[in-house]
């Protein structure tokens, strides 16, 4: 006997469009994610499929940001055709499972032109006093 397309585990379900997204967890002024792969069509506070790693964006003690990957169940949903959202395509990017995202690219130039100019706004402010 088959479930129903409604119950979630019937033959849609197999059949449907996944993602490997970030789903938000932790409290107020401390984000916590969990990157999880769900349906496409359903929000981040629904059940998820499965969970394959995490990542804690605020740095610790020692600088460092924090992140947990199964690569293994990655790679399985990425073949199954699981699509990726753009903050979880930039992480993985950024840990050598994929190409290094575009956006990456654009982030990082910004923040050095933003400390270039930083660095040469003090030395305007000295030369005209």
């Amino acid at each position: 006997m088959s479930l129903s397309p409604a119950s979630g585990i019937g033959r849609f379900y197999a059949k449907s469009a996944k993602i490997i997204r970030f789903v938000r967890l932790g409290c107020t002024n401390r984000p916590f994610y969990h990157i999880v792969v769900m349906e496409r069509r359903k929000n981040q506070h629904q059940p998820v499929i499965e969970q394959v790693g995490s990542f804690d964006p605020l740095p610790n003690n020692y600088n460092e940001r924090l992140v947990a990957l199964n690569t293994e169940r990655i790679r399985y949903w990425l073949g199954k055709g699981a699509h990726l959202s753009t903050p979880a395509a930039e992480l993985l990017g950024i840990a050598g499972l994929l190409p290094i995202h575009p956006r990456t690219y654009m982030t990082a130039w910004r923040n050095r032109r933003a400390a270039a100019e930083a660095e040469a706004s003090p030395e305007k402010a000295e030369s005209a006093a």
